[in-house]
């Protein structure tokens, strides 16, 4: 047949579809098995392989189907977040499904688990977040601190302490990960003053090192703070509302004052360390040459002077921090959450402010508000929906039986001495958090620390507070938290630095929070009253 005929739909002798040579056919062939037996579908199989394999093989002890299926369930979800075969949202919400199928819990119960007044306080954060985020606040907060530290002469361990206190402070309100993306920005452009390739000195090279860990550092630590500034906190106060509802729940003032002393000493040390390692004599004669006021000022002056929109937002999470502050003081003063029978939470605020965003104009275009829902687009609902996750498998463990047949692998705490319990605790979270996501890590041992506690007849607190702190202390490898991710992925740092200071901060953290949880801990928290204060669900 050559180009001039004509091919005719009816005619039997024309195939319906085109016939490939054998060779295109062998190499489409070989395309498709690859396709198949890729890395990314071998571990979207794994997880139901896992699953699999555990309903068939493991018998627990003490444990029936229900805590047998729960273990298989969590090797699923599990393997898929690791893997991040599936996107990690989807693995979030794919308890809605598991449980139901496999007879943990009805799919009305389940659901429950991602909406609560923890996750309520997320939202509303969030979207506080985005607005001090689209007027640039943050950066006019970060300039203008930076700039307060920059001292003449150029003093390079006074303007690390700058950057990194921006950054705690910044994380304190908003999610670590997201402090330090916002924050790296910042310290990078400070860092582009400085000459690379063979000009830099050793002196600039280490001060640029101790920058970038200071700020990925700093973002987790003073996350540690506040509730809002991990999700690794809101997890523990989802838990501990779950298992203990008729107990004195955890305000974000109770928090507060056990974490933000933790934070403050735990920063001391990154800096200490930080200066120790990096900001040797002389750096402040290497770094003047090139960085000075001048910089950050021009970079401020272009912001503008602050406009009516950006005030009225610094006003409404003033406005919101006083009310977190306020809604328990103490137990013989009362704050505001008694004019509602203790029926307010930290989430209503949180939505409350959150929604004067909304109504508040912001004086740029008539009838535009400080927000809109265009600009909420960017929420991450992934960190929702993996909050909701670790607060449905933590009601899995629990009413499944699991966490009775697993506290028995870790029994050997109930020998463990008073003064060791929060070390011991803490040593072994910090070690899974390495190789798994600090909220992966929490949902996984908390549920089991509180077994173990009531089998010891402790506070279960006393075992969750170190085992939640624990998890955030992932300092030494770049996949251990987002954060160590864009830190690392500025090419300033290498494994080895993280190491260097990860180490000791690591075992900085770890004593501190030993000497703090069994003091200062059992003031807040009141783990010296008896177990039987706080019944079971």
């Amino acid at each position: 047949m050559n180009g001039t005929d004509i091919v005719h739909a009816d005619d039997p002798k024309v195939p319906l579809l085109p016939l490939q040579d054998p060779i295109r056919r062998s190499q489409s062939f070989s395309s498709c098995v690859k396709s198949i037996f890729s890395l990314k579908n071998f571990f979207i199989l794994l997880g139901p392989l896992l699953c699999g394999i555990v309903c068939l093989s493991v018998k627990l002890k003490d444990g029936g189907d229900t805590s047998r299926n729960m273990l298989a369930v969590m090797a699923w979800v599990f393997a898929w977040w690791m893997t991040e075969a599936v996107p990690m949202p989807l693995t979030s919400m794919s308890p809605l499904f598991l449980f139901p199928l496999f007879g943990i819990s009805s799919a009305d119960d389940v659901a429950k688990s991602y909406m609560d007044d923890v996750i309520s306080l997320v939202l509303g954060s969030f979207i506080l977040a985005l607005a001090v985020e689209h007027y640039n606040i943050h950066r006019r907060l970060a300039l203008n601190i930076t700039l307060l530290f920059c001292g003449d002469p150029l003093n390079p361990p006074l303007l690390l302490f700058g950057i990194c206190a921006t950054t705690a402070f910044v994380s304190m309100w908003m999610h670590n990960v997201a402090a330090a993306m916002m924050m790296m920005p910042v310290a990078t452009g400070i860092l582009q003053r400085l000459p690379t390739g063979p000009t830099r000195s050793i002196l600039v090279t280490k001060f640029c090192k101790a920058v970038v860990l200071g700020v990925i550092y700093a973002a987790a630590v003073g996350g540690m703070s506040t509730l809002t500034g991990t999700g690794v906190n809101l997890i523990l106060v989802g838990m501990w509302k779950s298992y203990f509802p008729e107990a004195r729940p955890i305000s974000f003032n109770t928090w507060f004052f056990f974490g933000f002393p933790l934070a403050c000493v735990v920063f001391i040390a990154l800096w200490a360390i930080l200066c120790l390692l990096y900001c040797r004599k002389g750096s402040g004669q290497a770094l003047s040459e090139y960085l000075d006021k001048a910089h950050l000022r021009r970079e401020l002056d272009l912001l503008g002077p602050m406009s009516f929109a950006e005030k009225m937002i610094l006003a409404v999470f003033s406005m919101l921090v006083v009310l977190w502050m306020t809604r328990n003081i103490t137990d013989d003063t009362p704050g505001w959450g008694s004019l509602f029978k203790g029926s307010a939470g930290d989430g209503t605020a949180s939505v409350l402010m959150a929604t004067l965003l909304f109504i508040i104009p912001n004086k740029k275009q008539p009838g535009e508000k400080l927000m809109d829902w265009n600009k909420c687009k960017k929420l991450p609902w992934n960190i929702v929906l993996l909050l909701g996750a670790g607060f449905a498998i933590a009601d899995g463990v629990r009413t499944s039986g699991l966490a009775d047949v697993l506290s028995e692998m870790l029994d050997f705490l109930e020998k463990v001495p008073y003064w060791a319990i929060a070390p011991a605790v803490c040593l072994i979270s910090s070690f899974i958090t390495e190789f798994t996501s600090n909220n992966s890590t929490t949902t996984l041992v908390v549920p089991i620390l509180i077994q173990i506690a009531q089998s010891m007849h402790r506070h279960p607190l006393l075992l969750m507070v170190p085992g939640a702190i624990g998890a955030q202390f992932s300092y030494l490898l770049p996949t251990s938290t987002p954060s160590n991710v864009v830190g690392f992925s500025t090419g300033h740092i290498e494994i080895n630095d993280m190491l260097i200071v990860g180490i000791p901060l690591k075992i900085t953290g770890i004593i501190v929070l030993s000497v703090l949880m069994p003091t200062l801990g059992a003031l807040v928290f009141r783990t010296n009253e008896p177990i039987l204060n706080f019944p079971r669900s």
